[in-house]
């Protein structure tokens, strides 16, 4: 399954946030998506997503395009936002089962998903938790948990170590990377270079127009530089 843009550009009225831009993602992938504030990082997430209709181009998953959010989500596309999306009078737990079980899962096999995604990101003992009862940072852990028990083909995360320590944000790189070794796709915005170094590619974005950077997962530079 690959993820393929063709001339995607994204525009709000007047201001282009993603210039044309070709793009073709393999399952297996780690791509970062870098950027300061403002420069389309997100725009182009949720263009990828399906949730953003684009202002010229497409964007098709295994050549089918991607559609509306809903279309995109049954086909195994999935999005962590900045915001993390958790139903706040749930318990963590509960923010990842639910959904599960709303795609088919079992309800015994998404309890198991559900504890192994939040051993995952260190938050083993906060299943039981509501929501809001949890910080920011745990908050964003669960909201990851869920994409990872997810299995999707593809996911998406949006700034998803920007309120994490230097050990969380780790254990979050590595649940990436496990996805993609899994066989997803993964891409992620994000404002921090160790995160962005620890990826496959780096998609450098600079008020919407782009250039590609090659990393090494172990080093974090570019291949002979």
């Amino acid at each position: 399954m690959t993820l393929v843009t063709r001339g995607l550009e994204v525009r709000y009225g007047d201001l282009v946030a993603v210039h044309p831009l070709d793009l073709e993602l393999s399952p297996g992938t780690l791509l970062a998506v870098t950027g300061p504030s403002g420069a389309g990082k997100s725009s182009l997430l949720w263009a990828l997503a399906g949730a953003l209709t684009p202002y010229a181009g497409s964007v098709t998953l295994d050549g089918e395009p991607v559609g509306v959010r809903a279309t995109a989500a049954a086909r195994g596309v999935v999005m962590v936002p900045q915001g993390n999306g958790l139903a706040v009078m749930l318990t963590a737990a509960e923010n990842i089962v639910v959904p599960l079980i709303g795609a088919g899962v079992p309800g015994a096999e998404a309890a198991r998903r559900a504890a192994a995604a939040l051993a995952l990101v260190g938050l083993e003992e906060s299943g039981n938790h509501l929501v809001e009862e949890l910080s920011g940072g745990q908050q964003q852990r669960v909201a990851l948990a869920r994409a990872f028990a997810a299995r999707g083909a593809v996911l998406l995360a949006d700034e998803p170590t920007s309120d994490l320590d230097a050990t969380n944000r780790n254990r979050i790189i590595e649940g990436l990377r496990a996805e993609a070794e899994r066989g997803a796709i993964v891409v992620m915005s994000t404002h921090d270079p160790e995160a962005a170094g620890q990826c496959d590619r780096e998609l450098t974005l600079d008020e919407g127009h782009a250039r590609w950077r090659e990393l090494s997962p172990t080093s974090g530079t570019a291949p002979g530089a």
